[in-house]
Order: structure tokens, then sequence, then C-alpha cells
């Protein structure tokens, strides 16, 4: 008993170590960052281009006088958005997170059934090396969503770019949605690598299943990371009522921070793309991987970024 006790003091003061340490070297990077200018914004630029989601009063400041709001659930292009979510769309993303909920529940089974100790730690490494590539994947999609296309654009238009227009005139919109209209699409796109495993699962000898156990191991937690991005951003946009679990990892960041997503919402946004965790932001930023992208797809095409965001952004009517 008293091993236990000291187990339990040891391993209470070592998480407050870490902590603090976390929250330390996250404010050291974010001054180094701020002091060489990649992809940052200032205290001002948060203030004035962004919406105060920290506002419990409806987070809805106003423009110019005369002008309607710049943002918020009333501003015209929000609610215009916001009623283009269609009784298709709903059933097609309650259809799509059941399955793939049943898949996931049953890919695991597999995973524990065939899983072998002396394995972990190469467990451990597919589980990091999900976490990132969860990350990259979410900051290619929530780029080019954010930046290319229009609302206009037959299927994936109205489907898929709809709320992320919606979601920059109005980022707390987030918040009010439930589970499935929050993370319906996520869902969507892992049932084609899960039901993928799933095949496998129930065909292959068991020999088989051991020679790539790592490769599903990692395509499992990938499609898992996959599955909780979009709830990690609406998480980062819920300033209230959040458990202290969701903020200390948050402040150890574990997931994306509150703090450091608000700097992607400041307008035009054009940095910060990576949402799962945010791990990646500070090199994509650091090699101008975003900007260069723009301008080569602007040099080949034409087509200037965020057009179609800034027209929903402007619309006052």
């Amino acid at each position: 008993r008293r091993f236990l006790f000291a187990a339990r003091n040891h391993l209470t003061f070592w998480l407050l170590v870490t902590y603090s340490c976390s929250k330390q070297i996250t404010y050291l990077v974010w001054c180094r960052l701020q002091r060489t200018g990649m992809g940052l914004k200032s205290e001002k630029d948060i203030i004035t281009h962004s919406m105060a989601e920290d506002d419990p009063n409806q987070n809805q400041p106003g423009g110019e006088p005369g002008e309607g709001p710049r943002w918020g659930p009333t501003h015209a292009g929000a609610k215009e958005l916001a009623s283009q979510y269609t009784f298709g769309k709903r059933v097609q993303e309650a259809l799509c997170v059941t399955v793939c909920l049943v898949l996931l529940v049953t890919n695991f089974c597999h995973l524990c059934a065939n899983f072998q100790m002396d394995k972990w730690y190469l467990i451990f490494a597919a589980a990091l090396l999900g976490i990132l590539t969860a990350d990259f994947i979410s900051g290619v999609i929530h780029w080019g969503a954010d930046t290319w296309g229009s609302v206009d654009m037959p299927v994936f238009g109205k489907a898929l770019l709809r709320s992320f227009r919606e979601h920059h005139i109005d980022p707390t919109s987030i918040t009010r949605h439930d589970f499935i209209e929050t993370n319906g699409d996520n869902f969507a796109s892992v049932l084609a690598p899960l039901g993928w495993m799933e095949y496998r699962f129930m065909t292959s000898k068991p020999e088989d299943i051991q020679a790539n156990y790592l490769l599903y191991m990692y395509v499992f937690l990938l499609a898992l990371f996959v599955c909780m991005t979009n709830q990690i951003h609406k998480w980062s946009h819920t300033y209230f009522g959040l458990p202290q679990y969701i903020t200390i990892l948050q402040d150890l960041h574990i997931i994306l921070p509150q703090r450091h997503h608000r700097i992607h919402h400041v307008a035009p946004h054009d940095s910060y793309f990576c949402i799962t965790t945010g791990w990646l932001n500070y090199p994509l930023e650091a090699m101008n991987f975003w900007p260069g992208m723009e301008y080569l797809i602007e040099k080949v095409t034409g087509y200037k970024p965020r057009a179609d965001d800034m027209a929903w952004a402007s619309k006052t009517e």
C-alpha cells in the first residue's frame, strides 16, 4: 500500500512537471516564431482581424457604422451558407458515421485478437506516425478547401466547401453542430481503408495477418485520428464548458490548442492549416509550404487563392 501511495505521488509529480515544462516550451517557441515572423500574427492582428470567440455575448463584433457584422451567425453569408445544409446531407452523414463506427469496433477487435506484446514499441511508433500523417492530411484538405474551388461547384461545392466557407464567417458555428454534423465528412473519408482492413482480416491467414500487423495498426490509428480531427477542431473553438482533461491535452499541445488555432482565423485565413494536433504547422510555415503551393497553382491556372472565400465574407445581404 505504501508502494502504491509513493508511486501515485511520483506519477502526479512528474505529470505536473511535464505539464509545466510543456507550457513553458510552447511559450518559448511562440516567442521565437514571433521574432522570426514564421506565419504568426501579432496580438493586434488577432484582435482586429478575427472573431472574439472567447466573448460569450454572441461572438459577433460589428463592422463599420452602417455595415452588417463582419462575422458571426447574423452575417448574411453565414446565414445563407447555414441554410444550405440539407436533409439529404444529414442522412448521408448519419449513415457514414454509423458504418464507420461499426468498422472501427470490428477492426479494433481483430487487432486485439492478433496483438503480440513483444511488438508494443513498434505499435507506439505506428501511433505517432498515424498522428503526424493525420495532421498533415488535415492540413492539405483544409488548405485545399479553404483556398480553391467554389460553393457552386457540382457535387463538392455544397457537400464539402460550403461548411468551410461558413466556418470562416462564423467560426463558432461548429460549436453549435451536433456529433453527426461535426464529424460526418471525416468518418466518411475513412470508410474505404477501414473496409479494406475488415476484408483482409476476414480473408487472410493468421501468418499473413501477423506479417502485415503493423501496417494494419498504422492504417487503423490513422483512420481513428482522422475521425477525431474535426471533434478536436470543434474543441479548439469551444471556450466554455470543456472537460478538464480536454483543456489539459490542449495546454500540453497533444491536441490542437485554442490559441494556436486562433492564428488560422486571422483574415485572410492563409496559415496554420493543420488541425489534428497542429504539430506540423511550425515546420510547414518555416518552409513557406502553403504560399509556395499557391504560387505554383496560380501561375499554372491563373486562379486566385481564396477568391470564393473572400466573396462570401464580403456579403452584406
